[in-house]
């Protein structure tokens, strides 16, 4: 699951690379979503890792 979020990421900073490139401010702030969308799944991968390690499982 880490690689789909990091994924997200990368294609987010690709979009937004692309967006201002081609001055697209849609596609820049599609970019910046993804990137938080990512983000957003990492942590919360984290903490859900955080706390099975907490429960012992």
């Amino acid at each position: 699951m880490k690689g789909n979020a990091k994924a997200k990421q990368v294609k987010g900073m690709l979009k937004e690379t692309i967006g201002k490139t081609i001055s697209d401010r849609h596609m820049q702030r599609a970019g910046k979503n993804d990137q938080l969308r990512g983000k957003a799944q990492e942590m919360a991968e984290k903490a859900a890792e955080r706390v099975r390690k907490g429960i012992g499982h």
